[in-house]
Protein backbone atom coordinates (compact mmCIF):
# COMPACT_ATOMS: atom_id res chain seq x y z
CA UNK A 1 0.00 0.00 0.00
CA UNK A 2 1.09 3.79 -0.38
CA UNK A 3 1.02 6.08 2.63
CA UNK A 4 -0.91 9.46 1.55
CA UNK A 5 1.97 11.62 1.54
CA UNK A 6 3.68 9.33 -0.90
CA UNK A 7 1.21 9.23 -3.36
CA UNK A 8 1.98 11.84 -6.00
CA UNK A 9 -1.21 12.02 -6.77
CA UNK A 10 -2.63 13.42 -3.67
CA UNK A 11 0.12 15.97 -3.20
CA UNK A 12 -0.28 17.33 -6.64
CA UNK A 13 -4.05 18.21 -5.10
CA UNK A 14 -2.02 19.79 -2.43
CA UNK A 15 -0.53 21.59 -4.86
CA UNK A 16 -3.75 22.50 -5.95
CA UNK A 17 -5.11 23.29 -2.83
CA UNK A 18 -2.46 25.65 -1.96
CA UNK A 19 -3.18 27.69 -5.27
CA UNK A 20 -6.89 27.62 -4.94
CA UNK A 21 -6.45 29.15 -1.16
CA UNK A 22 -4.11 31.64 -2.25
CA UNK A 23 -6.88 33.26 -4.82
CA UNK A 24 -10.00 32.89 -2.71
CA UNK A 25 -8.61 33.85 0.76
CA UNK A 26 -5.88 36.62 0.26
CA UNK A 27 -4.06 37.18 3.26
CA UNK A 28 -4.90 33.88 4.98
CA UNK A 29 -2.84 31.38 5.66
CA UNK A 30 -3.43 27.35 4.91
CA UNK A 31 -2.68 24.94 7.06
CA UNK A 32 -2.41 20.96 6.37
CA UNK A 33 -2.85 19.77 10.34
CA UNK A 34 -3.12 16.26 10.53
CA UNK A 35 -4.47 13.10 8.47
CA UNK A 36 -7.84 11.33 8.69
CA UNK A 37 -8.71 8.48 7.59
CA UNK A 38 -7.86 8.70 3.78
CA UNK A 39 -7.72 12.27 4.25
CA UNK A 40 -6.53 15.36 5.72
CA UNK A 41 -7.84 18.35 7.80
CA UNK A 42 -7.21 21.38 6.77
CA UNK A 43 -7.91 24.59 7.76
CA UNK A 44 -7.02 28.89 7.55
CA UNK A 45 -4.99 29.73 10.50
CA UNK A 46 -6.90 31.81 13.17
CA UNK A 47 -10.21 31.85 10.91
CA UNK A 48 -13.10 29.40 10.71
CA UNK A 49 -14.39 28.36 7.19
CA UNK A 50 -17.69 27.97 6.47
CA UNK A 51 -19.66 25.17 4.69
CA UNK A 52 -20.04 27.66 2.15
CA UNK A 53 -16.26 28.52 1.34
CA UNK A 54 -15.88 25.07 1.80
CA UNK A 55 -18.05 24.59 -1.54
CA UNK A 56 -16.00 27.38 -3.19
CA UNK A 57 -13.00 25.75 -2.34
CA UNK A 58 -13.87 22.22 -3.82
CA UNK A 59 -15.59 24.00 -6.88
CA UNK A 60 -12.33 25.87 -7.46
CA UNK A 61 -10.22 23.01 -7.19
CA UNK A 62 -11.77 20.73 -9.36
CA UNK A 63 -11.71 23.87 -11.90
CA UNK A 64 -8.41 24.02 -11.65
CA UNK A 65 -7.75 20.33 -12.12
CA UNK A 66 -10.14 20.77 -14.91
CA UNK A 67 -7.87 23.59 -16.76
CA UNK A 68 -4.92 21.94 -16.77
CA UNK A 69 -2.48 24.44 -16.18
CA UNK A 70 1.07 22.98 -16.24
CA UNK A 71 3.10 22.83 -12.99
CA UNK A 72 6.49 23.72 -13.45
CA UNK A 73 9.43 21.69 -11.09
CA UNK A 74 12.32 24.07 -9.97
CA UNK A 75 14.08 21.33 -8.22
CA UNK A 76 15.42 20.67 -5.10
CA UNK A 77 15.98 23.25 -1.96
CA UNK A 78 16.98 23.23 1.65
CA UNK A 79 14.92 19.33 2.08
CA UNK A 80 12.02 20.50 -0.13
CA UNK A 81 10.69 19.66 -3.59
CA UNK A 82 10.15 23.25 -5.31
CA UNK A 83 7.43 23.76 -8.38
CA UNK A 84 5.59 27.01 -10.00
CA UNK A 85 2.16 26.39 -9.93
CA UNK A 86 0.44 29.42 -11.70
CA UNK A 87 2.97 31.74 -10.98
CA UNK A 88 2.72 30.72 -7.23
CA UNK A 89 6.03 28.85 -5.77
CA UNK A 90 5.25 26.21 -3.90
CA UNK A 91 7.64 24.29 -1.44
CA UNK A 92 6.50 20.32 -0.67
CA UNK A 93 8.48 17.72 1.63
CA UNK A 94 6.90 15.05 -0.38
CA UNK A 95 7.10 15.29 -4.62
CA UNK A 96 4.28 15.68 -6.88
CA UNK A 97 3.55 14.97 -10.27
CA UNK A 98 3.25 17.82 -12.88
CA UNK A 99 0.50 17.65 -14.47
CA UNK A 100 -3.45 18.22 -12.40
CA UNK A 101 -5.13 15.49 -14.59
CA UNK A 102 -2.85 12.92 -12.67
CA UNK A 103 -4.76 13.67 -9.47
CA UNK A 104 -6.42 10.79 -7.52
CA UNK A 105 -9.83 11.57 -7.27
CA UNK A 106 -11.16 13.72 -4.30
CA UNK A 107 -13.97 15.39 -2.34
CA UNK A 108 -13.48 18.03 0.12
CA UNK A 109 -16.00 18.26 2.71
CA UNK A 110 -17.03 20.42 5.92
CA UNK A 111 -15.29 19.41 9.13
CA UNK A 112 -15.31 21.22 12.37
CA UNK A 113 -13.72 24.68 11.71
CA UNK A 114 -12.09 23.51 8.86
CA UNK A 115 -12.39 21.07 5.69
CA UNK A 116 -11.24 17.51 4.85
CA UNK A 117 -10.05 16.45 1.41
CA UNK A 118 -10.92 13.06 1.32
CA UNK A 119 -9.47 10.63 -0.82
CA UNK A 120 -11.69 7.67 -0.45
CA UNK A 121 -11.55 4.41 1.01
CA UNK A 122 -11.46 1.13 -1.63
CA UNK A 123 -13.24 -0.31 1.67
CA UNK A 124 -16.36 2.42 1.60
CA UNK A 125 -17.42 1.27 -1.75
CA UNK A 126 -18.60 5.04 -2.43
CA UNK A 127 -20.33 5.44 0.85
CA UNK A 128 -19.48 9.12 2.04
CA UNK A 129 -16.50 9.41 4.68
CA UNK A 130 -17.93 9.88 8.54
CA UNK A 131 -15.30 11.24 10.31
CA UNK A 132 -13.82 9.59 13.15
CA UNK A 133 -14.86 12.04 15.68
CA UNK A 134 -12.75 10.76 18.68
CA UNK A 135 -9.80 10.74 16.40
CA UNK A 136 -10.10 14.09 15.37
CA UNK A 137 -11.20 15.18 19.09
CA UNK A 138 -7.51 13.70 20.08
CA UNK A 139 -5.75 15.46 17.60
CA UNK A 140 -7.29 18.55 18.23
CA UNK A 141 -6.78 17.94 22.02
CA UNK A 142 -3.09 17.98 21.08
CA UNK A 143 -3.59 21.16 19.09
CA UNK A 144 -4.74 22.74 21.33
CA UNK A 145 -1.92 22.17 24.04
CA UNK A 146 0.65 22.90 21.21
CA UNK A 147 -1.06 26.56 21.19
CA UNK A 148 -0.40 26.80 24.95
CA UNK A 149 3.11 26.29 24.57
CA UNK A 150 3.59 28.09 21.77
CA UNK A 151 4.76 25.48 19.62
CA UNK A 152 3.41 24.91 16.13
CA UNK A 153 6.50 23.85 13.51
CA UNK A 154 9.44 22.31 14.04
CA UNK A 155 11.21 25.43 14.31
CA UNK A 156 10.00 25.90 17.51
CA UNK A 157 11.37 23.24 19.03
CA UNK A 158 14.27 23.42 17.33
CA UNK A 159 14.76 26.74 18.69
CA UNK A 160 14.33 25.22 22.34
CA UNK A 161 17.68 23.55 21.71
CA UNK A 162 19.30 26.21 20.02
CA UNK A 163 18.45 28.45 22.85
CA UNK A 164 19.37 25.80 25.48
CA UNK A 165 16.38 25.31 26.60
CA UNK A 166 15.51 21.62 25.84
CA UNK A 167 15.37 20.19 29.10
CA UNK A 168 11.86 22.87 29.69
CA UNK A 169 11.00 21.55 26.49
CA UNK A 170 11.64 17.75 27.61
CA UNK A 171 9.85 18.62 30.99
CA UNK A 172 6.56 19.87 30.22
CA UNK A 173 6.15 17.32 26.97
CA UNK A 174 6.56 14.61 29.71
CA UNK A 175 4.45 16.24 32.38
CA UNK A 176 1.90 16.09 29.72
CA UNK A 177 2.12 12.57 29.20
CA UNK A 178 2.33 11.89 32.80
CA UNK A 179 -0.96 14.11 33.19
CA UNK A 180 -3.49 12.20 30.74
CA UNK A 181 -2.02 8.65 32.44
CA UNK A 182 -3.00 9.99 35.53
CA UNK A 183 -6.39 11.23 33.88
CA UNK A 184 -7.04 7.89 32.57
CA UNK A 185 -6.76 6.08 35.81
CA UNK A 186 -8.71 7.78 37.95
CA UNK A 187 -11.32 7.83 35.63
CA UNK A 188 -10.66 3.94 36.12
CA UNK A 189 -10.69 4.40 39.50
CA UNK A 190 -14.34 6.45 38.96
CA UNK A 191 -15.74 3.49 37.05
CA UNK A 192 -13.99 0.27 39.20
CA UNK A 193 -17.20 -0.81 40.82
CA UNK A 194 -18.56 -2.01 36.81
CA UNK A 195 -15.15 -2.46 35.32
CA UNK A 196 -12.91 -5.61 34.88
CA UNK A 197 -10.87 -5.54 31.82
CA UNK A 198 -8.73 -2.90 30.07
CA UNK A 199 -7.85 -3.16 26.80
CA UNK A 200 -4.86 -1.43 25.13
CA UNK A 201 -4.73 -1.19 21.26
CA UNK A 202 -2.64 0.59 18.94
CA UNK A 203 -0.59 0.49 15.59
CA UNK A 204 2.87 -1.01 15.51
CA UNK A 205 5.78 1.34 17.19
CA UNK A 206 2.81 3.39 19.06
CA UNK A 207 4.46 2.78 22.69
CA UNK A 208 1.60 0.56 24.00
CA UNK A 209 3.91 -1.38 25.93
CA UNK A 210 5.19 1.92 27.80
CA UNK A 211 2.02 3.22 28.10
CA UNK A 212 0.18 -0.20 29.98
CA UNK A 213 3.39 0.09 32.20
CA UNK A 214 2.70 3.61 33.13
CA UNK A 215 -0.88 3.21 33.46
CA UNK A 216 -0.60 0.14 35.34
CA UNK A 217 1.93 2.33 38.03
CA UNK A 218 -0.90 5.40 38.19
CA UNK A 219 -3.57 2.50 39.05
CA UNK A 220 -1.49 1.44 42.09
CA UNK A 221 -1.02 4.66 43.17
CA UNK A 222 -5.42 4.56 42.84
CA UNK A 223 -5.52 1.36 45.16
CA UNK A 224 -6.02 -1.06 42.36
CA UNK A 225 -4.03 -3.68 41.18
CA UNK A 226 -3.33 -4.76 37.63
CA UNK A 227 -3.15 -8.35 36.36
CA UNK A 228 -1.73 -8.49 32.83
CA UNK A 229 -2.65 -11.35 30.73
CA UNK A 230 -0.59 -11.81 27.38
CA UNK A 231 -2.42 -12.96 24.31
CA UNK A 232 0.49 -14.10 23.10
CA UNK A 233 0.12 -17.56 25.35
CA UNK A 234 -2.72 -18.38 23.32
CA UNK A 235 -1.53 -18.48 20.33
CA UNK A 236 -2.57 -21.52 18.39
CA UNK A 237 -0.30 -24.25 17.30
CA UNK A 238 2.44 -23.59 14.04
CA UNK A 239 0.51 -25.82 11.79
CA UNK A 240 -3.04 -24.75 13.00
CA UNK A 241 -1.89 -20.82 11.88
CA UNK A 242 -3.76 -19.49 9.13
CA UNK A 243 -2.21 -18.24 6.17
CA UNK A 244 -2.02 -14.98 4.07
CA UNK A 245 -3.08 -14.98 0.50
CA UNK A 246 0.32 -14.97 -0.58
CA UNK A 247 0.27 -18.42 1.65
CA UNK A 248 2.56 -17.44 4.20
CA UNK A 249 1.89 -18.09 8.28
CA UNK A 250 -0.39 -14.96 9.40
CA UNK A 251 0.51 -14.55 12.50
CA UNK A 252 -1.28 -11.61 13.01
CA UNK A 253 -4.86 -12.59 12.13
CA UNK A 254 -7.31 -13.12 14.73
CA UNK A 255 -7.58 -16.53 14.10
CA UNK A 256 -4.07 -17.08 14.96
CA UNK A 257 -5.54 -17.16 18.59
CA UNK A 258 -7.29 -19.71 20.03
CA UNK A 259 -10.29 -17.86 20.85
CA UNK A 260 -12.23 -20.03 22.64
CA UNK A 261 -9.55 -21.18 25.26
CA UNK A 262 -8.97 -17.38 25.47
CA UNK A 263 -12.70 -16.23 26.08
CA UNK A 264 -13.44 -18.96 28.26
CA UNK A 265 -10.55 -17.91 30.63
CA UNK A 266 -11.42 -14.44 30.67
CA UNK A 267 -14.92 -14.99 31.59
CA UNK A 268 -13.99 -17.50 34.28
CA UNK A 269 -11.25 -14.68 35.71
CA UNK A 270 -14.07 -11.98 35.74
CA UNK A 271 -16.78 -14.33 37.23
CA UNK A 272 -13.53 -14.62 40.32
CA UNK A 273 -12.84 -18.32 38.91
CA UNK A 274 -9.11 -19.60 38.91
CA UNK A 275 -7.47 -20.39 35.49
CA UNK A 276 -4.58 -22.34 33.99
CA UNK A 277 -3.21 -20.18 31.65
CA UNK A 278 -0.96 -21.48 28.81
CA UNK A 279 2.23 -21.14 27.61
CA UNK A 280 3.59 -20.75 24.12
CA UNK A 281 6.86 -21.67 23.13
CA UNK A 282 8.12 -19.66 20.54
CA UNK A 283 11.24 -21.32 19.58
CA UNK A 284 9.22 -24.70 19.30
CA UNK A 285 6.35 -22.90 17.21
CA UNK A 286 3.48 -24.97 19.59
CA UNK A 287 2.05 -24.95 23.51
CA UNK A 288 4.08 -26.39 26.11
CA UNK A 289 2.45 -28.25 29.12
CA UNK A 290 3.66 -25.44 31.28
CA UNK A 291 0.82 -23.65 32.56
CA UNK A 292 0.56 -20.22 35.03
CA UNK A 293 -2.68 -20.17 37.83
CA UNK A 294 -4.36 -17.16 37.97
CA UNK A 295 -7.42 -15.22 39.86
CA UNK A 296 -8.55 -11.87 40.09
CA UNK A 297 -8.67 -10.83 43.40
CA UNK A 298 -10.42 -7.69 45.14
CA UNK A 299 -9.19 -4.63 43.68
CA UNK A 300 -7.00 -6.09 40.84
CA UNK A 301 -8.12 -5.56 37.44
CA UNK A 302 -7.11 -7.38 34.38
CA UNK A 303 -4.92 -6.00 31.88
CA UNK A 304 -5.17 -6.99 27.73
CA UNK A 305 -2.69 -5.36 25.37
CA UNK A 306 -2.79 -6.13 22.18
CA UNK A 307 -3.26 -5.32 18.11
CA UNK A 308 -7.12 -7.06 18.88
CA UNK A 309 -7.57 -5.35 21.98
CA UNK A 310 -10.35 -3.72 20.72
CA UNK A 311 -11.99 -5.67 18.16
CA UNK A 312 -15.32 -6.98 19.94
CA UNK A 313 -14.49 -10.30 18.32
CA UNK A 314 -11.71 -11.15 21.20
CA UNK A 315 -13.48 -11.55 24.23
CA UNK A 316 -17.15 -12.41 22.58
CA UNK A 317 -20.24 -12.61 25.11
CA UNK A 318 -17.89 -10.28 27.93
CA UNK A 319 -20.87 -7.30 28.64
CA UNK A 320 -19.00 -3.78 27.15
CA UNK A 321 -19.41 -2.33 30.83
CA UNK A 322 -17.01 -4.67 32.39
CA UNK A 323 -14.42 -3.41 29.01
CA UNK A 324 -12.47 -0.29 29.23
CA UNK A 325 -11.11 -0.09 25.96
CA UNK A 326 -7.71 2.73 25.08
CA UNK A 327 -6.49 3.43 22.06
CA UNK A 328 -2.39 4.52 21.81
CA UNK A 329 -1.28 5.98 18.89
CA UNK A 330 1.75 8.45 18.07
CA UNK A 331 -0.39 10.80 16.00
CA UNK A 332 2.13 13.36 15.92
CA UNK A 333 0.49 17.10 15.65
CA UNK A 334 3.83 18.87 14.76
CA UNK A 335 4.15 20.56 11.32
CA UNK A 336 7.60 21.60 9.44
CA UNK A 337 5.71 24.31 8.02
CA UNK A 338 2.26 25.73 7.86
CA UNK A 339 1.53 23.50 4.57
CA UNK A 340 3.36 20.57 5.25
CA UNK A 341 2.78 18.21 7.96
CA UNK A 342 5.00 15.19 9.92
CA UNK A 343 3.38 12.64 8.91
CA UNK A 344 2.13 10.06 11.47
CA UNK A 345 3.46 6.71 10.09
CA UNK A 346 7.16 8.34 9.46
CA UNK A 347 7.01 8.94 13.24
CA UNK A 348 6.21 5.25 13.96
CA UNK A 349 8.54 3.85 11.17
CA UNK A 350 11.33 6.03 12.92
CA UNK A 351 10.89 4.48 15.66
CA UNK A 352 10.39 0.66 14.92
CA UNK A 353 13.64 1.28 12.39
CA UNK A 354 15.72 3.00 15.82
CA UNK A 355 13.90 0.07 17.88
CA UNK A 356 14.75 -3.03 15.61
CA UNK A 357 18.24 -2.30 14.88
CA UNK A 358 19.08 -1.52 18.44
CA UNK A 359 17.02 -4.63 20.35
CA UNK A 360 15.96 -7.18 17.83
CA UNK A 361 18.47 -7.66 15.28
CA UNK A 362 16.34 -6.92 12.30
CA UNK A 363 18.12 -4.39 9.76
CA UNK A 364 16.48 -1.10 8.36
CA UNK A 365 16.21 -2.80 5.13
CA UNK A 366 14.20 -5.04 6.67
CA UNK A 367 12.20 -3.65 8.62
CA UNK A 368 10.99 -1.16 5.58
CA UNK A 369 10.17 -4.39 3.79
CA UNK A 370 7.76 -5.30 6.07
CA UNK A 371 6.07 -2.16 6.56
CA UNK A 372 3.52 -2.20 3.94
CA UNK A 373 2.37 -5.27 5.20
CA UNK A 374 2.21 -4.52 9.06
CA UNK A 375 0.10 -1.38 7.72
CA UNK A 376 -2.23 -3.61 5.42
CA UNK A 377 -2.69 -5.16 8.91
CA UNK A 378 -3.02 -2.53 10.69
CA UNK A 379 -6.25 -1.58 8.53
CA UNK A 380 -7.16 -4.79 9.13
CA UNK A 381 -7.24 -5.43 12.51
CA UNK A 382 -6.89 -2.12 14.23
CA UNK A 383 -8.33 1.36 12.50
CA UNK A 384 -11.70 -0.17 11.90
CA UNK A 385 -12.38 -0.33 15.70
CA UNK A 386 -10.64 2.35 17.23
CA UNK A 387 -13.55 4.78 17.47
CA UNK A 388 -15.05 2.17 20.09
CA UNK A 389 -12.29 3.16 22.20
CA UNK A 390 -13.06 4.74 25.56
CA UNK A 391 -10.17 6.88 25.47
CA UNK A 392 -7.53 8.02 22.68
CA UNK A 393 -4.06 8.35 24.51
CA UNK A 394 -1.95 10.33 21.98
CA UNK A 395 2.25 9.24 22.92
CA UNK A 396 4.20 11.37 20.82
CA UNK A 397 6.20 13.82 22.38
CA UNK A 398 7.04 16.59 20.49
CA UNK A 399 10.93 16.60 20.56
CA UNK A 400 10.82 13.15 19.69
CA UNK A 401 12.06 12.79 16.20
CA UNK A 402 14.63 15.37 17.16
CA UNK A 403 15.46 12.44 19.96
CA UNK A 404 15.37 9.79 17.37
CA UNK A 405 17.36 11.51 14.75
CA UNK A 406 21.25 10.16 15.84
CA UNK A 407 19.48 6.37 15.96
CA UNK A 408 17.81 6.80 13.22
CA UNK A 409 20.19 8.35 10.48
CA UNK A 410 23.01 5.92 11.98
CA UNK A 411 20.72 2.95 10.90
CA UNK A 412 19.54 4.26 7.70
CA UNK A 413 23.17 4.84 6.77
CA UNK A 414 23.47 1.12 6.75
CA UNK A 415 21.41 0.87 3.40
CA UNK A 416 23.32 0.82 0.14
CA UNK A 417 21.78 2.91 -2.48
CA UNK A 418 21.20 -0.43 -4.77
CA UNK A 419 18.94 -1.52 -1.62
CA UNK A 420 14.83 -1.54 -2.47
CA UNK A 421 14.55 0.22 0.56
CA UNK A 422 17.07 3.09 -0.60
CA UNK A 423 14.41 5.44 -1.61
CA UNK A 424 12.56 4.85 1.77
CA UNK A 425 16.00 5.79 3.14
CA UNK A 426 16.70 8.64 1.47
CA UNK A 427 12.83 9.83 2.42
CA UNK A 428 13.67 9.52 6.23
CA UNK A 429 16.93 11.12 6.54
CA UNK A 430 15.20 14.17 4.37
CA UNK A 431 12.52 14.24 6.65
CA UNK A 432 14.85 14.29 9.66
CA UNK A 433 17.09 16.88 8.18
CA UNK A 434 14.42 19.38 9.67
CA UNK A 435 15.02 18.26 13.58
CA UNK A 436 17.83 19.50 15.36
CA UNK A 437 19.43 16.47 16.96
CA UNK A 438 19.05 16.51 21.23
CA UNK A 439 20.34 14.92 23.50
CA UNK A 440 19.10 11.85 25.23
CA UNK A 441 20.61 11.96 28.59
CA UNK A 442 18.04 13.56 29.83
CA UNK A 443 15.22 11.98 28.90
CA UNK A 444 13.29 10.33 31.91
CA UNK A 445 13.76 6.49 32.17
CA UNK A 446 10.24 6.21 32.11
CA UNK A 447 9.66 7.95 28.89
CA UNK A 448 7.94 6.14 25.94
CA UNK A 449 10.65 7.16 23.55
CA UNK A 450 12.99 4.69 25.98
CA UNK A 451 11.12 1.33 24.83
CA UNK A 452 12.76 2.56 21.56
CA UNK A 453 16.45 4.31 22.61
CA UNK A 454 16.99 1.87 25.60
CA UNK A 455 17.37 3.27 29.18
CA UNK A 456 13.55 2.58 30.23
CA UNK A 457 12.77 1.46 33.37
CA UNK A 458 10.13 -0.79 32.49
CA UNK A 459 12.52 -3.43 30.12
CA UNK A 460 15.20 -5.40 30.84
CA UNK A 461 18.46 -4.89 29.33
CA UNK A 462 17.03 -1.38 27.36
Amino acid sequence: MRETHLRQGRQTVKLGLIKVIHDLFPGETLKTAYSIMEGIFCNLDGSVVSTREVKQIEVALKEWVRRGDPIQPLGRENGYYVYQVDGLTVRTVYPARCRPSAVEDFSVIPFSYGFIVDFGDEAREGVPLVPPFHLAAAQEENQRWLDRIDVEEVADVNSYIRDHRQLKLIGMAEALHEKRISAIADEILRLQRALRILLISGPSSSGKTSFAQRLSTQLEVNGLRPVALSTDNYFVDRVNTPRDAQGDFDFEALTALDLPLLQDHVTRLVLGGTVDVPTFDFVAARRTAETTRMSLGPGEILIIEGIHALDPALLGDIPRTMLYKIYVSALGGLNIDMVNRVPTTEIRLVRRIVRDAKYRGISPEDTIGRWDSVRRGEYRDIFRFQEDADVMFNSSVVYELNALRPFAEAALRGIPSGSPAHHARDRLMNLLSFFAPIDIEKVPFNSILREFVGGSIYFDGK
